[in-house]
């Protein structure tokens, strides 16, 4: 398959990043590296979403922190960015509501072709568009078409960004603003895929959790790519859900025959190695992300 043939994919992985690990870089390092190897799939962009305030977990730190924090996790990453948009909505929204509002977005700054776009969405989109206003995920590398194409959306989407007051160094899109001559790809099929660990598609099964018509969107609609964590069997969870069974097709587990350290690295156990002063906590964190922690006073005590 040539560049142009193969799905050009977007990964979205949204959660608490409470706070965001090593772990949770690895597994978009390790879905795109596992998605290029099938030779169908080229992975142009990830987009990590904290969830709002109101979701309620104990000891969920302000967004406004764990925005911070997932910026500087990836402030290196040429394709992984963050986006505050789920963050900053009047509630709590659903994974389903997160996806729909990105595959919409996507559909009208790009013009591409969404292999999963159905009917639009009813997400709002708050705020309002201001000129001048930069994107934070500039792109400068032209070595390969995925690049390109990641560069020039994050050009399009530049142009209409607007800032939440008191949150400068963050941009969300407002999809009704006008896109005058945004650039458009209509030759490119691109797709949004949840990405998730195993713990994610493990909830699916947990009856009363997800509403099925959500369950059905996020599946047979998007897709999901699974990061597993060592020796979980996804083959037994997926036939535990109906669901999941009835859209096998659309999830794509990633396997990988070498155990990864990374892969035990939770929120938990990085929370807890700050609560106890435990100096394996940078095996678990970014330096940045370590030293905001401790510049904010953050998981200092059990209640977070």
């Amino acid at each position: 398959m040539t560049e142009t043939t193969k799905t050009h994919v977007i990964l979205l992985s949204c959660g608490s990043f409470n706070p965001i690990t090593k772990g949770h870089i690895h597994m978009f390092e390790k879905a795109r590296a596992y998605l290029h190897k099938t030779g169908r799939f080229i992975v142009i962009g990830g987009i990590i979403s904290p969830v709002h305030d109101s979701y309620g977990k104990p000891g969920l730190v302000s967004s406004r922190h764990r925005l911070t924090m997932c910026q500087l996790a990836v402030q290196s990453s040429d394709w992984i960015r963050v986006d505050p948009w789920e963050s900053y909505q009047d509630t709590w929204q659903t994974t389903c509501s997160v996806l729909e509002h990105h595959r919409d977005l996507m559909k009208r700054v790009t013009g591409c072709i969404l292999s999963n776009v159905n009917t639009p969405s009813t997400t709002p989109v708050i705020g309002q568009p201001q000129n001048g206003t930069s994107p934070i995920y500039q792109n400068t590398v032209n070595k390969s078409v995925a690049i390109k194409l990641w560069g020039k959306m994050s050009e399009s989407l530049g142009k209409i960004c607007c800032v939440r007051p008191h949150m400068e160094r963050y941009t969300f899109v407002d999809e009704n603003a006008n896109l005058g001559t945004a650039m458009r790809y209509e030759e490119i099929e691109l797709r949004i895929l949840l990405l998730c660990g195993s713990d994610l598609l493990e909830s699916f099964c947990i009856p009363g959790l997800w509403k099925e018509s959500d369950m059905e969107v996020i599946v047979g609609d998007f897709g999901i790519v699974v990061v597993p964590r060592d020796g979980v069997d996804t083959e037994r969870i997926m036939n535990h859900s109906s669901v999941l069974r009835k859209h096998k097709d659309s999830i794509i587990v990633v396997k990988d025959e070498i155990d990864h350290p990374m892969s035990v690295v939770s929120s938990t156990k990085s929370r807890l190695a700050l609560q106890h002063g435990d100096g394996h906590v940078v095996e678990y964190l970014s330096q940045p992300v370590i030293d905001y922690i401790l510049q904010s006073q953050l998981y200092i005590n059990a209640s977070g």
